[in-house]
């Protein structure tokens, strides 16, 4: 078990991490999710050791693990920018973490085997790095990582360099091999796509600070606020001015949109009403859809997909919609809001309880 305990990081009197408290236990996967600056390689440096808290402690399994070397410390981590021995080849470097703790060569070359089988390694192993691509040289540095058989695995952005195949491969696998470990496994993303296709559990960052933890599904359907929703959501969240008025959502001086079972208990008050895109749609699912008429701005169409960007009210939207899409702009267009998935969030941004009870994605 890994346990930050009152955990910052202060440069030059800017302050990285604010005070932390996070508790990871072993044989799980757990992401960090945050945009660049948020903060999510500055809190796995500290957790790695590289870098010293200006507050706080590090414990591991218990033990106080603050002042203690990296290299004492039973810890891999792989970096989006991957780093190799140059004059080694791939095969030596696979096996560098395990020459140093001194394994037989024949546990060393089974090992070896499995890492560069499952990273498509196996034809690079006489290689060296300068003669590999930058995704073969990020599969090798995390085939080391892999061998290493650590307590702690971080790994920042480790993926970003890889084609989308292997990518999808690994990010099933990955998981799978470092719980058997029974490591504790850390991977730090930008992406709330690659989080949600991770599972386990998910701490979003937001400047310097961790806004919420828990298992990663839940982070996303019950956000605890404003920052954390906007974090875990890609394209952005959609939010909108509203007051509640009797049974509908007043935006400006229309009620368009009625109040769904989950926020009932919703105070009329201003509050800030949130959804995501895929929520929005030329078609209405149901009864549970309001009629809602945008502006067209630009439609921006990725194969069987298309993102439409809309004004409304002055709030600027986007709409993930199936198809292709060639919406002129500046046209009125109308569209569907699926009301059981809002989320509503007070004058401090906070959720307002029953919304994190909604249903679905």
């Amino acid at each position: 078990m890994l346990e930050l305990q009152n955990l910052s990081k202060v440069v030059a009197g800017d302050v990285h991490i604010h005070p932390t408290n996070l508790t990871l236990q072993r044989g799980t996967l757990n992401v960090l999710l945050g945009p660049t600056l948020s903060g999510k390689t500055s809190l796995m440096r500290l957790m790695a050791g590289l870098d010293k808290p200006a507050s706080g402690k590090l414990l591991f399994d218990g033990k106080d693990v603050t002042g203690v070397r990296v290299q004492d410390r039973s810890v891999a981590m792989v970096y989006q920018q991957f780093i190799n021995y140059p004059a080694l080849t791939v095969y030596e470097n696979i096996a560098s973490p395990m020459r140093v703790r001194k394994v037989d060569n024949a546990t060393i070359d089974r090992e070896v085997k499995k890492a560069a089988d499952l990273l498509k390694l196996t034809p690079y192993l006489d290689r060296t790095p300068l003669n590999l691509s930058g995704g073969q040289q990020q599969r090798t540095a995390l085939a080391r990582a892999i061998v290493k058989q650590a307590s702690l695995v971080l790994l920042d952005e480790p993926l970003a360099n890889l084609d989308y195949k292997l990518r999808e491969e690994l990010r099933e696998e990955l998981p799978k091999i470092f719980a058997e470990l029974g490591a504790i496994f850390v991977y730090a993303t930008t992406e709330p796509s690659e989080a949600l296709l991770l599972g386990g559990y998910t701490a979003t960052l937001s400047q310097g600070r961790i806004t919420q933890y828990g298992p990663t599904i839940d982070v996303y359907r019950k956000p605890a606020d404003l920052k954390t929703a906007r974090t875990f959501a890609d394209p952005p969240l959609n939010t909108v001015k509203a007051v509640r008025q009797g049974g509908h959502f007043m935006i400006g001086d229309q009620p368009v949109i009625a109040v769904p079972p989950h926020l009932q208990q919703v105070p009329q008050a201003p509050i800030t009403l949130g959804f995501h895109p895929h929520h929005l749609s030329f078609k209405p699912k149901g009864e549970n859809a309001d009629a809602l008429v945008a502006r067209s701005m630009i439609s921006e169409i990725s194969g069987s997909e298309s993102y439409i960007h809309l004004d409304y009210a002055g709030e600027r939207w986007v709409m993930l919609a199936h198809g292709i899409h060639d919406i002129e702009p500046g046209k009125d267009v109308q569209v569907f809001l699926d009301h059981r998935h809002l989320m509503a969030f007070d004058r401090e941004g906070r959720a307002i309880a029953n919304s994190r009870e909604r249903l679905g994605a």
